[in-house]
């Protein structure tokens, strides 16, 4: 996350100095809230998904919860195709609940599904041999005898502007997909997308559910910082949510609500830990966890460090540093110390980039950087300079390099130019993608059984989902964190394979 306005808690001149104010603390809480997620390596900082604006969805009204959105996106491109370069192919369509697979060895061959606009490497848009009977289908809320409506509801508006624009874009991008690939749509019933907007706001959020309940069949693709308005709302009237991650205890205690990226407070994924000590051996053992003292990253951090203990870390320094805090030097020195070798930051990107300028101006490098992909973006690239070289990251998902080799991101960043020419993709559009293939797939295998109870039923049996390979294998059902993780090293101003290119799933642990 790049400065907004200037250092938090820093002087205020007028009525826009205390806008920039507010915008860098809701910025800053907004990325402790979601510590849970970036702590199962899952996100991008979300400055870095705000400021989209201008072109894409059409939205009627202005802009508050329960505006709607017109699905009519123009003519659907060609499917892009595989590329013909040898590298890493797209794992088969799993069907969500069957047993999930790392991505095949390069120079594998990719699933030859048609569809997609035609191109045969591309993944169907309803797979013919699991689609459910249509016979007895019923019209229900949201469900009229030609359409079905879904719902959106994203952080668009708000102290950060367009903070999950991303999430929006990226489900109407799938509409526009799903409606242009399967004239037929779902037993005869083309998609229709509703947007609300939630403001950065946990009231909004609950408003935008309380309004959906009665207009939308199942909400899909949905991104707020402060989920938890709308967990009870969207439980109690049994409206299906599908979302590009839970980023709150309350949410992920939904028993109708499940997150595309699956997470679990307190679970954290092995995979991290066991690549550093096999990468790097006992040099690497002598750990420090660094986390932004404030909201779920200083719940959490100190319980990843206790989990990754457990797979043979050691870690010598566990410390927050307050969002206050400007001088790092103390905390670099500690590192120098106590001849840290391997250190994790949780945090902001600015953050990160202001760590890791201290160090090298101390003088000070560590074996290992290791991130989660917050800083998987241009922001930190473009300011850290010389200084973030060598970041080691891990990620859940296909890295946008190889959109070449992977059929599913290559239709999610087609379809998204279409929708919102010029956008950049990002780590909750992904998520967001999948959610609604997530629905799609389970509301054709049910056919003329589709319910809002049916489709709860269905999600809370997915026990392992792709999207076609999109990302590493998910546990939406049972809000279980995945396993499954690869890495990227910063090479100059280049990301690139670190260890291969197929996931590691090495199970979980608690801390």
């Amino acid at each position: 996350m790049g400065p907004v306005g200037g250092p938090v808690g820093g002087p205020v001149v007028g009525p826009a100095g205390v806008r920039r104010r507010r915008v860098a603390r809701v910025a800053l809480l907004v990325a402790v809230l979601l510590g849970p997620v970036a702590g199962c390596g899952s996100s991008l900082d979300p400055q870095d998904v705000a400021g989209l604006d201008g072109g894409g969805v059409q939205t009627a009204g202005d802009g508050g919860a329960g505006d709607a959105t017109d699905d009519g996106l123009g003519a659907a491109p060609a499917a892009p195709g595989d590329g013909a370069d040898g590298g890493p192919a797209p794992v088969a369509p799993d069907g969500s609940d069957g047993p999930g697979a790392a991505p095949a060895a390069p120079g594998s061959a990719p699933d030859d599904g048609a569809g997609g606009g035609g191109d045969a490497s591309a993944p169907p848009a309803v797979d013919p041999d699991r689609a459910g009977d249509c016979t007895g289908f019923r019209n229900g809320p949201g469900i009229t005898d030609d359409t079905i409506t879904i719902g959106n509801s994203s952080d668009i508006s708000g102290p950060v502007p367009g903070l999950f624009e991303a999430s929006r874009d990226a489900t109407a991008a799938f509409v526009a997909y799903f409606n242009a690939a399967n004239p037929e749509g779902i037993c005869g019933r083309r998609l229709v997308l509703r947007t609300y907007d939630s403001r950065t706001d946990a009231a909004a959020d609950q408003q935008a559910y309380a309004a959906a309940c009665g207009e939308v069949f199942a909400m899909v693709g949905s991104m707020s910082a402060f989920n938890s308005g709308g967990a009870k709302t969207a439980e109690e009237c049994g409206l299906p949510d599908i979302r590009s991650a839970n980023v709150t205890p309350e949410r992920n205690d939904c028993a109708t609500c499940f997150g595309a990226q699956s997470t679990r407070t307190g679970e954290v994924a092995n995979a991290t830990a066991d690549f550093i000590l096999e990468q790097y051996g006992d040099t690497a053992k002598r750990s420090a966890f660094l986390y932004v003292n404030a909201g779920a990253a200083a719940a959490n951090a100190p319980r990843q460090a206790k989990a990754f203990e457990k797979r043979g870390l050691d870690f010598e320094v566990v410390r927050g540093i307050e969002t206050s805090e400007f001088n790092y030097t103390p905390y670099v020195q500690e590192l120098k110390d106590e001849d840290i070798k391997t250190v994790f930051f949780t945090g902001a990107t600015s953050m990160s980039v202001r760590l890791r300028q201290t160090m090298q101006q101390q003088g000070y490098e560590p074996v290992v950087y290791m991130r989660e992909p917050t800083d998987y973006n241009r922001t930190y690239v473009e300011t850290g300079g010389s200084a973030v070289d060598g970041t080691v990251i891990y990620t859940n998902f296909t890295p946008f390099e190889e959109a070449g080799r992977n059929p599913e991101l290559s239709l999610y960043l087609s379809y998204l130019e279409q929708v919102r020419p010029g956008a950049e993709p990002g780590f909750f559009g992904v998520f967001s993608w999948s959610a609604a293939r997530l629905f799609v797939e389970k509301a054709t295998a049910l056919g003329g059984r589709l319910t809002r109870a049916s489709l709860v039923s269905a999600l809370r049996a997915t026990t392992s989902w792709t999207a076609n390979g999109l990302h590493s294998p998910q546990r939406p059902g049972p809000h279980r964190t995945g396993e499954c993780f690869r890495f990227l090293r910063l090479d100059g101003r280049t990301w690139r394979p670190f260890g291969g290119t197929a996931y590691r799933c090495d199970g979980t642990s608690f801390g």
